[in-house]
């Protein structure tokens, strides 16, 4: 008897230009003539390298098939090859049932997604200034404030992050400017930390929120101060004050020692693969909220696992993530089907013009109230345009040959 299920035939990948951070979009193929997309960053090789385990297997499968690949995966950059795939996986499922991915992930909890707005650090007053001074992050809020999208959280870059603390004459002590970086904060370099979130506050009042990205990493004493030092200012949370974006490791204790010294909320997750990665910092509440990237952590369904593990421990996540519209709507998906704890995830491209080009067949804009629509169509919901991402293609590469 014929074997009628689904398979899959092709993986292909095609990068973007630098203006993406090297995003690469993944094209899994079947032998319907569906296909599923996925997002990536850093290198084509390893995600080309996992064709060989998915060929012939079916895509509907997607546990099944991401058994097959998902060791092959590791601390950001190394499980966005994975990721990349499961979220094409889920898109082919989805399509082949005639469903949104939130249906099979278990159906929507809310009838729209919240979505926070990274700022950055501030914006230079006149040219050649710095973007680290108070009023720099004053008019930078000033200016986020009158986006369309109308945001209600912002993020704002101070400490190690954005380079906030090396602008401070004596502000750090051992770092070095390398990433990620590791450095004690001084007297002066607390007290400028403060001062520009001070200079925040006064700009978004308290009908907006605002969640800071403090770096990988300051070390504990200095994490300590400055969690404490926020209190008053009632912030979000406190991202990566230890370690975080690309740091091969998480120190747990250390989290936990830092939670449990602030009211402050800390925040932290967006290097870390896999739910095993998290479950010692969820289940010892090492800190208040779990950040996860779709395009880090294996994908859609492990976010929505993360999601639920997290609400067992009372432990809230907004996850992180930076990319092109592709990984936006894998986010969507997962966020509709979470739990009560989720707050929002972050959207990184608030300058880029573009950025809503590359899909059509989705409402825009992508972003309305600072809250995103989720789709009802099959799959993910949107449809490559073909003619923009040409548009952007990194030198010398073709699109998907």
């Amino acid at each position: 008897m014929e074997d009628a299920t689904m398979k899959i035939v092709d993986l292909k990948a095609t990068v973007l230009d630098d203006v993406m951070h090297n995003a690469i979009i993944v094209r899994v193929d079947t032998d319907e003539g569906i296909s599923g997309y996925g997002e990536a960053h850093g290198l084509k090789e390893p995600i080309l390298n996992l064709k060989r385990f998915i060929i012939g297997e079916d895509p509907t499968d997607v546990e099944r098939v991401m058994l097959k690949i998902r060791h092959r995966g590791g601390y950001k950059p190394w499980g966005s090859a994975v990721s990349a795939v499961e979220m094409a996986l889920w898109d082919i499922a989805g399509k082949a049932a005639g469903l949104p991915v939130y249906k099979l992930l278990g159906g929507k909890v809310r009838d729209r997604v919240r979505v926070y707005c990274d700022c950055g650090a501030g914006v230079p007053l006149e040219p050649g200034g710095s973007p680290y001074t108070p009023e720099a992050y004053a008019e930078k809020a000033r200016r986020r404030l009158r986006l369309p999208q109308k945001f209600t959280i912002f993020k704002f870059d101070i400490g190690l992050h954005g380079k906030q603390l090396y602008s401070v004459p004596g502000g750090v002590l051992e770092a070095e400017g390398t990433y990620p970086d590791r450095g004690h904060a001084t007297e002066v370099g607390l007290k400028a930390e403060i001062e520009c979130v001070k200079a925040i506050k006064e700009v978004l009042g308290d009908k907006v929120g605002l969640a800071l990205d403090c770096g990988p990493g300051q070390t504990l004493p200095a994490a300590i101060r400055l969690a404490k030092a926020l209190e008053p200012f009632n912030v979000m949370w406190a991202e990566d004050l230890l370690q975080g974006d690309y740091s091969p490791f998480t120190d747990v204790e250390a989290y936990k020692i830092l939670t449990q010294s602030t009211s402050t909320p800390t925040l932290t997750g967006e290097h870390i693969y896999l739910r095993y990665g998290f479950r010692d910092l969820i289940e010892k509440r090492a800190v208040s909220i779990v950040a996860p990237d779709v395009m880090d952590v294996g994908g859609i369904a492990e976010t929505k696992f993360i999601a639920e593990l997290a609400d067992l421990y009372g432990v809230l996540i907004a996850p992180h993530s930076l990319g092109l519209p592709i990984s936006f709507m894998a986010n969507v998906h997962a966020a509709a089907a979470m739990p009560k704890n989720f707050i929002a995830f972050e959207f990184h491209m608030a300058d880029n013009p573009w950025w809503e080009d590359i899909i059509k067949g989705v409402e825009k804009p992508l972003i309305k109230d600072g809250y995103a629509a989720i789709p009802d169509k099959p799959g993910l919901g949107f449809e490559l345009n073909e003619k923009e991402v040409r548009k952007h293609l990194a030198e010398g590469e073709k699109y998907f040959e």
